[in-house]
Order: C-alpha cells, then sequence, then structure tokens
C-alpha cells in the first residue's frame, strides 16, 4: 500500500506554514515534506513533528538566492563555498527533525557557461554532500525537473540522473522521481518505474496530476495504475504529494480535494 506525504510548501496554504502540520496529520498525513525549513528553528519544526505524529521525509539543501530566481547551486561553478555552507545547514537540520532525504537543486545553467565545467562542478558538489550526510545515515536526492516549469534547469531526463548516481558513485546518492515532471518530459511512466526501481537508486517519489499540477486524478495520468504498479514491485517508501489544490488557497481547498486519497488510507 503506498505511503503519501503532504508537501506543505504547496497543499494546505489557506492557513499558516506552521498550522499545516496540524491540517495534514487532521486528514490522514502520516508524513510530511516541503521545500526549506531554514525560516524557522529545528527544534520548533520538530516539536510540531512530534506534537502531531508526523515524519519529516523530504526537504531541499538552500537554493542560492530563490526569490532572485536561483534554483540550486550544485551546478555552478565559483559556488561551491557557498554550497559546502548550505549542505552543513541542510546535515543539521535533517538530523534535528529525523529527517533521512535532501535534496540538492542542481541549479539553472549560466547562460555561455562551459558545460564541461558545470558537470564537473555537479559532480564534485553532489559527491561532497553525500560524504557529508552519508555518516548521520541520510540520502542525497538529485531530481529531474521538466524546462517548462523550470527553463535551463541542468537536470531533466531519468536516464541522465541514473547516468549522474553512477558517475558520482556515493551509495547514498538516489533518483527523486517526480513523475510530474517525468511525464511532461518524456512519458513512458509505467516502463521507467519497471525500468529503474529495481536498480535501487530510486529514493523518493512525487506526484501531481498533468498538465496543470493539481490533484493526481485531475489530468492524464493514471495514479491508480501506477500506485498499484508500485506496490507490485515492492515499493515500501514514500510518495510525496507536490501539486497545487486545483481550488488554490480557498478555504479547505486541500482537504476537499483529497477524494483520490481516501481509498489509500
Amino acid at each position: 500500500m503506498p505511503r503519501f506525504a503532504a508537501n506543505l510548501s504547496m497543499l494546505y496554504n489557506d492557513v499558516d506554514f506552521l498550522d499545516r502540520f496540524a491540517a495534514a496529520a487532521r486528514d490522514g498525513f502520516k508524513a510530511v515534506e516541503y521545500l526549506f525549513p531554514y525560516a524557522y528553528p529545528s527544534a520548533q519544526l520538530a516539536e510540531l513533528l512530534q506534537q502531531y505524529g508526523l515524519q519529516q521525509v523530504l526537504f531541499n539543501a538552500p537554493p542560492g538566492h530563490w526569490d532572485a530566481g536561483e534554483r540550486g547551486l550544485a551546478c555552478l561553478p565559483g559556488r561551491e563555498a557557498e554550497f559546502r555552507e548550505g549542505i552543513d545547514q541542510a546535515v543539521e537540520y535533517a538530523r534535528a527533525l529525523g529527517c533521512p532525504r535532501i535534496h540538492v537543486m542542481a541549479g539553472l545553467v549560466p547562460q555561455g557557461a562551459d558545460a564541461a565545467q558545470v558537470h564537473a562542478t555537479y559532480v564534485a558538489n553532489v559527491r561532497h554532500a553525500a560524504r557529508q550526510a552519508a555518516p548521520h545515515g541520510i540520502q542525497i536526492l538529485l531530481e529531474p525537473i521538466n524546462g517548462r516549469d523550470m527553463p535551463g534547469f541542468f537536470l531533466s531526463r531519468q536516464d541522465q540522473a541514473h547516468a549522474l548516481v553512477a558517475e558520482i558513485a556515493e551509495p547514498n546518492v538516489k533518483v527523486q522521481m517526480d513523475l510530474y515532471h517525468c511525464q511532461i518530459v518524456e512519458g513512458d511512466l509505467g516502463v521507467k518505474i519497471r525500468q529503474y526501481l529495481p536498480t535501487g537508486n530510486v529514493g523518493h517519489f512525487q506526484i501531481a496530476g498533468v498538465p496543470e499540477r493539481h490533484e493526481p486524478d485531475v489530468g492524464e495520468i493514471n495514479y491508480r495504475y501506477l500506485f498499484g504498479l508500485l506496490d507490485s514491485l515492492g515499493w515500501d517508501g514514500w510518495i510525496g504529494c507536490e501539486y497545487k489544490p486545483a481550488r488554490g488557497a480557498a478555504p479547505h481547498a486541500t482537504r476537499d480535494g483529497l477524494g483520490w486519497l481516501k481509498p489509500w488510507l
């Protein structure tokens, strides 16, 4: 039976962030993920997790200047020191929150940059992150993101991500397989899952409807079939619900759209 984590950056936007833990627990979620924890003391977040019986399963490493449009530092030559500081901070938060996974965003390829240098920078940075995280039992995740939502992102395809895992060659580096992004870029989701899940290199799944990124039962993907496939292949990890409720931040928009989830709780 699939296990679902509420993405608190996208769900429950009708209430303040710190109130979303209670809302997720009330609706039956046992785990949460979100983009970034750094605006809040780790002790405060850990207390909310404990209070509501939730497990933290994923968050992102610091992405650089997010509000200025940056989407990660891993592939950016010349930003290595900042990247390493961010990894130290992310590992500290992960330990405090009992979180076993950190997504390291690849970043946008700088205009005019040398492709070989960008690639080498990414590999070296992720390898460093993996070695910092490994002693604490933490995985480092690489996520391909579609170029429609994030033009210029370094990593966009599943085969590219798995080739990088092999090149980086650290056992705690895994792929974050977001089926929303995968459908937009390459499709053939059932075949991709059958191809990559048995390798042991998939560390996390995320879902959303395509093309609008709304509830999983809205759009062109047959998630009921894919959930059954994951079950048949023995997936016992988490599936992050990283979608935007169709009713946005209207009162109870997330709860009212959870009909798709009820058969799986």
